[in-house]
């Protein structure tokens, strides 16, 4: 669909459509306003916006839906990012007196980003992705959601795709975004096994015992590794990559796997020698030695860019977004079709803003439907615009946040639910 390919060229003219007319603003003011429950939550966020030519807004901040609608409908950004909750509003930073503009809270965050995997990928590098190294990406949310959710009893997570290499997460439960600063970095650290950097031969350093927390995450890459691993980045096909694997094994193991690979090419055999090894050596070791598991893991665990989660005021890119190189939509992912979630079938604004333009069936019936709220101009806009996005392949990315926001709002009301019988006890 050529019509459809995105040229950045015609960003200037595609955003004013996106932000008028398929932009789910309602959905997005639902979320960041959190049922209503805390005075100013809303409009003590902090919004950063990029414009046209890379110019950098921080500090926005808006009282209502309306008014953010209307300011983005300005601006335009390029970009959006979201910031923490401060004690102030935003825009009023610099008439707040000095040292008391503070931020107070904010969703736990996650950036994952491809590029940190190049030393371990074949396929692609720096900002080049492909469906082949995508499972990393889909390895690195199953074990991340499962962690937040099972070992810290998180229940409110939202993995959006970056719209070019990436996953962001957002933890929106009331729990997490009280965290403190010390706190995130603890649950950060917890998640984080690959460490060191370029000149770091070996990133993951495994202990006995295992943490069941390494071990849960392990079945996770295992039933992935052969195909992804394996076959698919042939690991232990050239005479190169297999180098670095062995750099990972101890001097003995590598002396005698070096040997033995000189009879055995084909990838999966060598890697049941590698574990054959890894077996003999665990049965006659004082010390555990777990170089097998630890390959897998350097290979294929979640790379966390830590920085992100620790700072309670740090900015991370919107949901809704619109990627300005690739033009792609930064949508939720559904985790019901993790395994079949795929980058490059997420729309772009060029297609998006296209699929407005095509005639649709039951548009006859939208149209004498139009004609009858006439009455009403606002509730008239609010509902084209919902019927815009639902027109186009936004529309099932927009559903996913809705379900998301719908499990927040039932959560939200058995707490005040629960709540209530408590003060009736009393």
């Amino acid at each position: 669909m050529p019509s459809s390919d995105f040229d950045s060229a015609c960003l200037p003219d595609l955003i004013p459509l996106y932000y008028r007319r398929l932009f789910p603003f309602s959905q997005y003011y639902r979320w960041l306003n959190y049922g209503g429950v805390q005075k100013n939550y809303f409009q003590n966020r902090e919004f950063s916006f990029t414009l046209k030519d890379d110019i950098y807004v921080r500090y926005q901040s808006f009282s209502t839906q309306n008014e953010l609608e209307k300011e983005m409908q300005k601006m335009n950004p390029y970009k959006i990012d979201i910031g923490a909750v401060y004690s102030h509003r935003p825009n009023q930073h610099n008439t707040v007196k000095s040292g008391t503009f503070q931020a107070l809270e904010k969703e736990l965050v996650f950036d994952i980003d491809m590029t940190d995997y190049d030393d371990v990928r074949s396929c692609c590098s720096a900002a080049e992705i492909c469906t082949k190294c995508w499972t990393l990406m889909t390895i690195a949310i199953k074990i991340l959601d499962r962690a937040l959710r099972e070992d810290f009893g998180f229940q409110h997570l939202l993995w959006v795709y970056s719209g070019r290499r990436g996953v962001h997460c957002w933890v929106c439960d009331e729990a997490a975004r009280k965290l403190s600063a010390a706190a995130r970095s603890a649950v950060a650290e917890y998640l984080s096994l690959v460490k060191g950097g370029e000149e770091t031969v070996k990133k993951v350093v495994l202990l006995d015992p295992i943490h069941p927390f390494i071990s849960k995450s392990l079945g996770v890459v295992e039933s992935y590794f052969s195909q992804y691993a394996l076959q698919e980045q042939d690991i232990l096909g050239s005479r190169e990559s297999v180098e670095k694997v062995l750099a990972l094994v101890p001097d003995d193991v590598r002396k005698e796997l070096q040997v033995s690979f000189q009879s055995e090419r084909k990838p999966e055999k060598r890697w049941k020698q590698v574990t054959d090894q890894a077996a003999r050596k665990l049965a006659t070791a004082k010390k555990g030695q777990h170089f097998e598991k630890e390959i897998m893991l350097q290979y294929c665990y979640p790379r966390l860019d830590v920085n992100v989660s620790k700072g309670v005021n740090h900015l991370l890119k919107s949901p809704f977004s619109v990627h300005p190189k690739t033009g792609r939509i930064s949508v939720p992912i559904n985790l019901k079709e993790l395994d079949t979630f795929d980058p490059f079938a997420v729309p772009t604004i060029s297609l998006i803003c296209e699929e407005l333009d095509r005639p649709r069936a039951g548009d006859e019936e939208e149209k004498s439907e139009d004609t009858k709220e006439k009455e009403n101009e606002t509730d008239t806009a609010e509902k084209r615009k919902i019927r815009d996005y639902k027109r186009t392949s936004l529309g099932k990315y927009v559903k996913c946040f809705d379900q998301f926001l719908d499990g927040m709002a039932h959560s939200r009301k058995g707490e005040l639910i629960r709540q209530s019988d408590l003060q009736k006890e009393f």
